[in-house]
């Protein structure tokens, strides 16, 4: 009987150090005070990471477009001024043939008049008159071609003013995106500022935290 007493007593004993054990792991499994601030801490650390990473990606990325709105808007720039150039030439060819071509309308005048005086004078059939309608014809084949030429600037100076105002909408448009890209850029590169000084906080405190934790 006093066997069974012993054995009952040292099942209990083992029983209770068992539950004691387990108290005391329970609550060593139960970060303090101290250690949830640390865990905050790095867990803070790791979003400030990301969000700088990801901060830094944006603004590379608008910078990426600056660049490229830049080389756009100096290509529009260009071929704006290359249009210009060709608009200046149009309208040098096209005051030149007109010139030509009034100055050959009043050399057909001319040959006209001349042509009715010599008829009358020497004759429909002299050499004065067929003279003069030779003159008169080589007149027209002039006047008319200088017109042709007339026509086919005004087409060119229509074309060209049409490319140097698509290119004048474009260059308006790239200034419009340089503008934005520029923003976007400066507002990404505050909040890459900002999570920088998130980041030393964070480190800060975690610092903090680990030495009243010793």
């Amino acid at each position: 009987m006093n066997a069974e007493h012993m054995v009952r007593r040292g099942v209990l004993a083992i029983a209770f150090a068992g539950l004691l054990a387990g108290g005391a792991y329970a609550q060593s499994q139960d970060p303090t005070p101290q250690q949830q601030d640390i865990q905050n801490d790095k867990k803070d650390i790791r979003s400030d990471k990301k969000d700088l990473a990801k901060d830094r990606a944006d603004r590379n990325a608008d910078q990426r477009d600056i660049h490229l709105d830049k080389r756009d808007l100096a290509k529009d720039r260009a071929d704006r001024n290359a249009d210009q150039k060709d608009i200046n030439h149009d309208r040098r060819d096209l005051n030149k043939d007109r010139a030509d071509r009034n100055a050959d309308q009043r050399d057909i005048h001319h040959d006209k008049a001349q042509l009715a005086r010599d008829d009358q004078k020497f004759g429909a059939n002299s050499a004065q008159a067929q003279a003069d309608r030779k003159d008169l014809q080589a007149d027209r084949v002039d006047r008319n071609k200088d017109q042709r030429d007339i026509n086919h600037d005004r087409k060119d100076l229509a074309k060209d003013r049409v490319d140097r105002n698509a290119d004048q909408r474009d260059i308006h448009h790239d200034k419009k995106d340089l503008a934005k890209d520029r923003k976007d850029r400066n507002k990404d590169q505050k909040d890459v500022n900002k999570d920088k000084k998130d980041l030393h906080k964070d480190r800060k405190d975690l610092r903090q935290d680990r030495k009243g934790h010793k």
